[in-house]
């Protein structure tokens, strides 16, 4: 399995991600919000993410980068997790990862509750 977290796990159609923010489900572990919804994606992959970081709570766009650089590669570590139980299922999600957080967290904090959010995820899908 790579480790890699390609283009192909980026969600890029705008009709899938307002149908995910629409009607998605829900699963919150501070500082992340996810919504997630089971889609037919046109990739082999078994989940795209968008992720996003409020410009509302971070002004400046240095700020925001850094903030989803590092969730981009707690992501790409954590992933597989997500990755073998959908799999399994044969099935693919399109995910929303939204950062509620106040303030810039660090690279552990972050990758640790990537990992938290992913296992909730899983349990929540079977």
């Amino acid at each position: 399995m790579k480790e890699g977290l390609g283009k192909k796990y980026m969600l890029c159609s705008k009709t899938v991600m307002s149908s995910v923010y629409e009607k998605g489900e829900i699963v919150k572990s501070y500082p992340f919000l996810m919504r997630y919804l089971p889609v037919e994606l046109k990739t082999e992959a078994p989940f795209q993410i968008v992720i996003s970081v409020p410009k509302r709570r971070f002004k400046k766009a240095v700020d925001r980068n850094r903030i989803k650089r590092l969730i981009k590669e707690a992501v790409r570590k954590k992933k597989h997790i997500l990755e073998r139980s959908l799999e399994e299922r044969e099935e693919q999600l399109a995910v929303f990862l939204i950062y509620t957080g106040q303030k810039e967290e660090s690279y552990q904090k972050i990758s640790n509750k990537i990992e938290t959010v992913f296992l909730r995820l899983v349990k929540e899908r079977t």
